[in-house]
């Protein structure tokens, strides 16, 4: 069976992360090119059908361990080798995330297998996945190919997008694992991370990041009124994340979150490389920068030169006004 397997994260009240529907959607592609079938993977006590629904996504199985818990990446790893090495699966794929990046690293390490990180495209070329991967800081794209199976493949953040397909229900497998000692030495005490705003800035439509061109932590308040006249949410570079003015949640780029909303509203960030990779699938690109010369005015799409705490205002100003209207 040249299949592909999908880790499929949930929250604890059953709801499925948007990059592991993603990651489905494209296994269920990619299965289809290969002649093959995809299925997903979830732990704990998931109903029925909220693990049937996957199949809208197109997952045709969904394997489901109930006595391993979700959020710690070893019981996950026993589970999906498992079901990798008793059901023949070619390919394991995960969205992106840090959980999916840990799981992919242990499945990798467990079954002697080829992996891929970061990867933003997958396609199929004789007979076999391909994954291309972004090198060099994003200045070069390869191709990634597996000589063995299985191959895990890991995509960055919001690489793949959700598809949801009408009627479709997936079959549901119980499987039982004996979980390893070491994977029992960790318990998990609560779930959460800090958003900000309780906004997931990986799901936004709509971001305003601010850089240190904003000059104070106090400032941040004038990204937050535009990213609400908006309806969007604020982003941050790591600058000013180091320097305590905006929560980590926020921080965008090589060692934060990647994000690809319709609109990224760049103010007072110059744009540079390490932010650049986190933000630049954007649809559009807004920056808003007092220097010419910046980076970021290379690959935005409008760029305004001007003094952002003069014209922020007046852009809030303006949406509202037209919002009203």
């Amino acid at each position: 069976m040249s299949g592909i397997l999908v880790y499929a994260l949930h929250d604890d009240e059953g709801n499925f992360n948007k990059n592991s529907l993603g990651a489905i959607s494209e296994a269920a592609k990619l299965a289809g090119e290969l002649g093959a079938e995809a299925a997903a993977v979830v732990v704990g006590e998931i109903p029925d059908d909220a693990c049937a629904r996957l199949g809208a996504y197109g997952a045709a199985k969904v394997y489901r361990a109930k006595a391993a818990p979700e959020g710690l990446a070893q019981p996950i790893v026993d589970v999906m080798a498992k079901v990798i090495s008793e059901q023949g699966f070619s390919y394991a794929l995960f969205g992106g995330g840090l959980l999916g990046f840990e799981i992919g690293a242990g499945l990798t390490a467990r079954l002697n297998a080829g992996v891929t990180m970061e990867v933003t495209k997958v396609k199929v070329a004789d007979g076999k996945l391909v994954a291309e991967r972004p090198v060099l800081q994003d200045s070069a794209v390869v191709d990634v190919g597996y000589a063995g199976e299985p191959g895990i493949i890991i995509g960055r953040l919001n690489a793949f997008d959700a598809t949801e397909r009408d009627g479709g229900s997936a079959e549901v497998v119980d499987v039982d694992v004996e979980l390893s000692d070491w994977s029992t030495k960790a318990k998990m005490v609560t779930r959460g991370e800090q958003r900000g705003e309780d906004v997931n800035i990986e799901d936004a439509e709509i971001l305003v990041g601010g850089g240190r061109g904003l000059g104070e932590a106090g400032n941040f308040k004038l990204a937050e009124e535009l990213a609400g006249a908006l309806g969007g949410a604020v982003a941050a570079t790591r600058a000013v994340v180091d320097a305590g003015w905006y929560p980590y949640a926020a921080q965008i780029g090589q060692t934060g979150k990647t994000v690809a909303p319709k609109l990224y509203l760049a103010a007072g960030i110059s744009g540079a490389i390490q932010h650049k990779v986190g933000m630049q699938n954007s649809d559009n690109i807004l920056a808003i920068n007092k220097d010419p010369n910046a980076p970021i005015f290379e690959f935005c799409d409008l760029g305004v030169v001007g003094d952002l705490h003069k014209i922020i205002p007046k852009l809030t100003e303006a949406v509202k006004a037209k919002k009203g209207g």
